[in-house]
């Protein structure tokens, strides 16, 4: 029923701003506690949750575990490698420091 002096009306509009501001909160408490995931999961290791490390490998920067020594690839590393095994360029570095592929 509704309060003396409010029609009907103003009751049901009043519940509808206070479930869409309800609901815009909850939205951005869920973008925020997203982002705080996200931020925690940053350069760890998908295996051992360990830091990873950058490192450069045959002109590719890929990241490395500094416990279990696992290397993760970011999007578009794996053809780069590729590209540079094709190309002859690992056996130039190899047998600049005296290691053979």
């Amino acid at each position: 029923m509704p309060k003396e002096g409010h029609s009907r009306n103003e009751e049901e509009y009043f519940a509808k701003l206070d479930a869409e501001l309800i609901k815009e909160r909850r939205s951005a408490l869920d973008l925020a506690r997203s982002k705080m995931e996200r931020a925690s999961h940053f350069m760890r290791c998908p295996r051992c949750g360990a830091n990873l490390k950058e490192v450069e490998h045959h002109q590719v920067k890929v990241d490395r575990c500094s416990e279990c020594k696992g290397v993760w690839l970011d999007a578009g590393e794996l053809e780069m490698l590729e590209h540079a095994h094709e190309k002859g360029v690992t056996r130039f570095f190899s047998s600049m420091f005296g290691r053979h592929p």
